[in-house]
């Protein structure tokens, strides 16, 4: 008897909490911006983060064609 009374103070106190916590709502509209914007900034980071490789990689590939032509030269 004494389990059942104090489940069922423990069931209204839990009862009367959720009642008083109220939960913040974001619009479905500020979260298809949020995504929106996260997918944008990834493009971004993806095409930025590209473009440098591709320029460094053609650096080094320019370096190594300006070599040989000078090694070219030497042996002539």
């Amino acid at each position: 008897m004494e389990q059942v009374l104090s489940l069922i103070v423990f069931q209204k106190a839990h009862n009367r909490v959720d009642k008083l916590v109220s939960c913040y709502r974001i619009e479905p509209g500020t979260i298809a911006g949020i995504i929106c914007a996260d997918v944008l900034l990834t493009l971004i980071i993806v095409i930025v983060t590209y473009r440098c490789a591709s320029f460094r990689r053609q650096k080094i590939d320019n370096a190594d064609k300006v070599y040989m032509n000078v090694r070219a030269n030497l042996k002539s």
